[in-house]
């Protein structure tokens, strides 16, 4: 049973090292810069680290301007 638990931690070791490769988790998209980050969210109010509000009514979480909200008709409010 040692064998099995030193191969099963061995195996997600290495798997938590190449995940990146395949891409963002749920729930996030890879930017401009190549990092991840979160998607847009509908919202009666502004969440945590939300950085603009889109004509949609969802807030987005975009580190840079170029291409905020752009399929959510636009950025209506950026937030500070």
């Amino acid at each position: 049973m040692k064998l099995a638990t030193r191969f099963a931690t061995m195996l997600l070791a290495l798997l938590l090292l190449v995940a990146p490769a395949f891409g963002c988790p749920r729930g996030y998209y890879k930017n401009s810069e190549g990092r991840c980050v979160q998607r847009p969210v509908k919202s009666k109010s502004a969440p945590a680290g939300a950085t603009a509000r889109c004509r949609d009514g969802s807030y987005s979480f975009s580190r840079n301007h170029r291409g905020t909200c752009s399929h959510h008709g636009g950025v209506a409010q950026w937030l500070d």
